[in-house]
């Protein structure tokens, strides 16, 4: 069977999607808002109703895997390593810079002051927002770590989700494709088991694995594990997937998926060990079940069809943009002590408008952006498979 294949067009895949998986990556992302608006009425990862959201970027990596080895296992025959990290730059890039660039816009409304009060620089702005956009992270304590708060990426926060993405995509590419099945399925058991450890044994402090967001304390090595379970478990279901017949499984998986990163905090503070299980039997045994559920079902009516699509589309986007508007949102809300049922109808204007900008962003700007790069770093050719 032969299939035409145009690569510059380099983001649209001559692959079927997986429909559902793009809804439930939109509905994590969705998700991820509300957490982080909750981030702003908590003291502490222990209080903070809404709790759990911080493992959607474990869902993330895992689909990621999946569709990285679905997309690209079989095509390594005709691709060159530069070729796919050009790929997987032209996907990803164009948001990280946008994203930098709305920090940067938010961090100057908010009048260039660390969260202490403490002034910053125009310079040092501009310096941070450089180092933003070719996502070099800052150090702790750093002058280009302006908000003061130790974050990898002080203008966009969860930007650094995507440095390790990065990792994983050339890792994937230098070494992790090149492993058999079996020996796959031993760096997937190990790794973990490193991740529950490091959950169950409190290395994060918090008896959990929101961790990877700075570089101080355990949290690189942190990041860096639930990287390499999450991706190389993706890429494990990509080569011995056989689909399961289930029905309504989009609805079924984003429910599940839903009450999974909402629960409180398990255990309290004196037994952070309990939340530590929990954050290991999600990331490592329920998350890689709902990407197989997610990538077995099919949507039966156009409806359904277009709410996964729609959801897919923003899924991205509305990660990368929406924390520039959660930091004015914190300030806010910290200047007036104020609590959510006071805040809440900002809050879901916040949840709506990033719906709405993320939409526009990507039709204005990403799809547009990937289009002319595609054109100028991979050269049009067409081939038969």
């Amino acid at each position: 069977m032969s299939k035409t294949t145009v690569a510059s067009a380099a983001f649209y895949d001559s692959k079927p999607h997986y429909e559902l998986l793009d809804g439930l990556r939109g509905v994590a992302a969705l998700l991820v808002i509300w957490y982080h608006v909750f981030e702003a009425f908590a003291t502490s990862p222990t209080d903070q109703n809404f709790n759990h959201g911080y493992m959607a970027v474990d869902f993330f990596f895992i689909l990621s895997g999946f569709v990285v080895g679905y997309a690209y296992d079989d095509r390594w025959k005709s691709m060159t390593v530069g070729r796919f990290i050009k790929r997987r730059f032209i996907r990803l890039h164009p948001m990280v810079v946008l994203g930098a660039v709305l920090g940067a816009v938010s961090f100057y409304i908010q009048g260039c002051e660390k969260w202490d009060g403490t002034a910053v620089s125009v310079t040092m702005l501009m310096l941070a927002l450089l180092l933003n956009m070719f996502l070099i992270p800052a150090m702790p304590g750093a002058g280009c770590e302006v908000r003061g708060n130790g974050e990898m990426y002080p203008l966009n926060g969860p930007t650094w989700s995507l440095f390790f993405e990065y990792i994983g995509n050339l890792l994937y590419a230098l070494f992790i494709r090149r492993l058999s099945t079996k020996h796959l399925a031993v760096l997937v058991a190990l790794s973990g088991a490193a991740l529950a450890a490091f959950a169950v044994m409190d290395f994060s402090g918090y008896g959990h694995i929101g961790v990877g967001w700075t570089l101080a304390g355990s949290n690189l090595p942190g990041g860096f594990l639930r990287l390499i379970f999450s991706f190389s478990a993706g890429l494990l279901m990509s080569r011995i997937f056989q689909p399961v017949k289930i029905r309504g499984a989009f609805w079924i998986c984003s429910a599940i998926l839903a009450v999974l990163l909402t629960v409180p905090y398990m255990g309290g503070a004196d037994a952070p060990w309990k939340n530590g299980v929990y954050d290991s039997l999600c990331s490592i045994i329920i998350f890689p079940v709902l990407v197989y559920l997610g990538a077995s079902g099919k949507t039966t009516d156009k409806i359904s069809s277009r709410i996964c699509k729609f959801l897919g589309d923003i899924s991205y986007p509305v990660y990368v943009i929406h924390y520039p508007l959660m930091y004015l949102f914190y300030a806010w809300v910290w200047r007036e002590g104020l609590t959510f049922s006071q805040a809440w109808p900002v809050a879901v204007g916040i949840f709506l408008g990033s719906i709405l900008a993320a939409y526009i962003f990507l039709k204005l700007y990403d799809e547009p952006v990937r289009r002319y790069l595609a054109k100028r770093m991979l050269p049009a050719t067409v081939k038969k498979q």
